[in-house]
């Protein structure tokens, strides 16, 4: 086993992978071994999904994309991981994203024109927003602006990805019904019809649906429900208490670490305590972490969670992420600094921007959780309410599916989860093993 692991840390992954496989076939690995010889064999084949690009295949994309670039360019840009890649097998692949983040990247640095058009409307669109919710909102923060959304939401495994008559295990996103921001769920379809939604306290919420593979054709779970959203603010500057708001059970777990990925290294707590210092209350301290990553860290593609290690330290050395990396390293170096923190996730609804989604909640004493969402950033105002929406607000698009980071799904998953940490675009399964992303496609459609 040590032989193995030392290939999967050389990025020997081939060797690693089959010297498991022979392992596990002919070396009869007691049940502990057994699971780490399979777990080295999964994040083997999802690091090499997600690094799949050659040399080669990156020089015809950039060349496309950018219209030439020089030696000097393409050094610089691998000096700084702009261009990221591993070396597996000995040869250099480049993450299948890395064209699109290092456009994001140049742009952010201007060294290339920015042209984004969808991110304008996006922006434009959100500013217009927010800024007819902060007229409507009360100081205790009562939700407002409700918008009834439509969703039909399929899964569609790829054909023969299982044998022939096999049951497939599926679990769907179903959002919480325990939020005042969110109400009016009712389910209209399922396919197949019959079905298990998870209990309300859950977590990390879905519906559950199984069926029978088919010879030669996509196996398909589809899902029909309509809900109301709805937009909530706080005036960070005019925070005011209110009586009978106590803190939820176990709320230490909160402002505690959540190993692996809420950790206070070394890093993180130096860090966080220059950012917070001199700061007096924890408004402030949130205001100045909020501010910290919207001006250090840029927004780009990810790579897959489960082959990251530690997400915050990876967003810290990169100085990129996309908004669940962001929200982690935002609610690392809160908690660090005592500031009750919870995750929250599912999808952002915003019409022609419907994706998956991150952000969080903070607690402040006597007001309750308050939304935080790191990645939408400070907008482009120069009213100071409106240029910190995001830091004690949220528009009224959103599906809110979790409420928690790593928790189990109801019914439990007997095998390992192709996104151990989140849950948006489901989970598959089959006596097997677990389907992964590049075995299935989803896809929602969203009616407003």
């Amino acid at each position: 086993m040590a032989e193995l692991t030392d290939d999967f840390n050389k990025g020997e992954l081939t060797n690693a992978i089959h010297g498991a496989d022979l392992l596990l076939a002919f070396g009869n690995p007691d049940p502990v071994t057994t699971v780490k010889l399979k777990s080295l064999i999964d994040v083997a084949n999802r690091i090499k999904a997600d690094f799949s690009l050659t040399g080669r295949e990156l020089d015809v994309i950039l060349k496309r994309e950018l219209r030439g670039y020089s030696v000097a360019d393409s050094e610089l840009w691998n000096r700084n991981n702009w261009l990221e890649f591993r070396v597996i097998d000995r040869k250099r692949y480049y993450f299948k994203r890395a064209v699109p983040n290092l456009k994001l990247i140049l742009k952010s640095r201007n060294l290339l024109p920015v042209d984004d058009k969808t991110s304008d409307v996006q922006s434009a669109f959100c500013l217009d927003h927010t800024g007819k919710i902060v007229p409507l909102s009360r100081p205790d923060g009562r939700p407002v602006m409700p918008v009834k959304l439509k969703v039909n939401y399929q899964l569609k495994v790829k054909a023969d990805a299982v044998p022939d008559g096999e049951t497939v295990r599926c679990w769907l996103p179903w959002p919480h019904e325990n939020h005042l921001r969110q109400s009016g769920v009712r389910l209209k379809n399922t396919f197949p019809s019959n079905y298990f939604i998870a209990p309300d306290s859950v977590e990390q919420r879905s519906i559950y649906l199984e069926q029978k593979s088919v010879k030669g054709k996509p196996l398909v779970f589809e899902l029909q429900f309509e809900y109301v959203s709805r937009s909530q603010y706080f005036d960070l500057n005019n925070l005011q208490k209110h009586s009978g708001i106590r803190p939820p059970p176990n709320f230490s777990r909160y402002t505690a670490e959540q190993y692996p990925q809420i950790v206070f290294t070394k890093e993180i707590k130096h860090l966080a305590d220059s950012i917070v210092a001199g700061a007096t209350n924890e408004v402030e301290k949130v205001r100045r972490i909020y501010y910290w990553i919207n001006d250090k860290i840029i927004w780009t593609g990810a790579l897959e969670y489960s082959i990251i290690p530690f997400i915050p330290g990876y967003v810290l050395a990169n100085q990129r992420g996309d908004c669940g990396m962001q929200t982690l390293l935002f609610m690392t170096m809160a908690r660090y600094e005592q500031i009750p923190v919870k995750w929250q996730s599912g999808w952002m609804m915003h019409p022609g921007a419907v994706n998956l989604h991150d952000w969080c909640e903070v607690y402040y004493d006597g007001i309750g959780w308050v939304p935080l969402d790191m990645s939408f950033n400070l907008q482009k105002s120069t009213d100071i309410r409106l240029k910190e929406f995001y830091i004690s607000g949220i528009d009224s698009y959103r599906l809110i599916v979790n409420d928690g980071i790593a928790s189990s799904l109801v019914p439990e998953k007997k095998f390992a989860r192709s996104e151990p940490y989140d849950f948006q675009r489901g989970e598959v399964e089959w006596k097997g093993g677990n389907l992964y992303f590049n075995q299935w496609d989803y896809q929602m459609d969203v009616k407003y």
